[in-house]
């Protein structure tokens, strides 16, 4: 049924390079802003609250519940007001189980974000970060079929 969510997807405004696959559990705020290359992958329970762009690149992997929040709201004003961000999320680049990306965050290739973990800040390319807030543990080899861009 993978085929069938996609044209869904693609009906409501999304890009949707090939072989994309999202499970039936995962939520899209705004198909419209979503801009997905090849072989992106959102597993059962993962949320994209996308009010503003959210661009996932090639092979990017979003674990059961991960969350990518791409808005908040202004504290310091009364009223509120929405604040959305533009997100991306480079390739190669893996959400894990239960993790969270923060308004205005963005991982770059190759980089993972471990279990539970919250990134509050901007993620190196090809590095592995855990904990609340995440913090880089140590970086990611490269594998013969994702070379390092330049």
């Amino acid at each position: 049924m993978h085929a069938w969510r996609a044209f869904l997807l693609r009906l409501f405004g999304a890009t949707l390079g090939p072989n994309s696959r999202f499970y039936p559990a995962s939520k899209i705020w705004a198909p419209w802003n979503l801009i997905c290359a090849d072989t992106v992958t959102a597993a059962d329970g993962a949320i994209l609250y996308n009010p503003a762009p959210m661009r996932l690149g090639s092979h990017v992997i979003l674990s059961q519940e991960a969350f990518l929040c791409g808005a908040t709201h202004d504290y310091d004003d009364p009223g509120f007001p929405l604040l959305a961000y533009t997100t991306e999320i480079g390739p190669y680049a893996w959400v894990c189980a239960r993790a969270s990306v923060c308004p205005g965050v963005n991982l770059a290739e190759g980089a993972v974000l471990a279990l539970g973990s919250v990134a509050t800040r901007d993620l190196e390319p090809w590095s592995v970060y855990a904990g609340v807030p995440a913090k880089k543990i140590r970086p990611r080899k490269h594998t013969n079929s994702s070379p390092p861009s330049t």
